[in-house]
This record gives structure tokens, sequence and C-alpha cells, in this order.
């Protein structure tokens, strides 16, 4: 099941949040770039001082113990949204 949800996450091409058991650590907005057997290549990037880090890592599909992604996000405070001229009055919030 997970290694099934993990290919449509491939596929789909979103950003993910991976926790690592076996490091006790998450992979914050990674992008899964291949899965071969039970290895998954993943994609991401840190900010280190003063530079940013680009990072490709293989990991065991058994050493994730979760899977998260952003389903949306919405600025705080008094912010003009934007919306598309064709959209729904009902879907305008």
């Amino acid at each position: 099941m997970l290694h099934r949800k993990i290919y449509q996450l491939c596929c789909d091409g979103r950003e993910v949040w991976i926790f690592l058991r076996d490091q006790q650590r998450w992979i914050e907005r990674a992008r899964i770039l291949d899965i071969e057997g039970d290895l998954i290549t993943l994609r991401y990037e840190t900010e280190e001082d003063d530079e940013i880090c680009s990072w490709e890592e293989m990991v065991r599909i058994e050493s994730i113990g979760a899977i998260t992604q952003r389903l949306a996000a919405v600025p705080r405070g008094d912010v003009e949204l934007v919306v598309a001229e064709d959209c729904p009055e009902t879907e305008i919030l």
C-alpha cells in the first residue's frame, strides 16, 4: 500500500515531507524522483548559514515512517486574494 501511494506522489511531482524512522528526522519539501524496487530517490534543498545546498538521497521504503504533503496555503492578515475571473461564485471565499 505504501509503495503504491509513494508511486502516486512521484507521478504527481508534488513536494512532500518525509519522516525517516531510522534517523529520527524529517526531510522537508522533497520531490520523489524515482522508485526502483524498495529504494526511493529524493531531491531537496536545505539552508545552512549563507548557502543553499541541494541534496539527492536514496531511501529505503521500510525506513519511511510518515509522508505528508501540503494541501493548501493561505497568507495571514489582510491580504487581497487573487481569484480567477472564471471562478464560480460558490467557490470564492
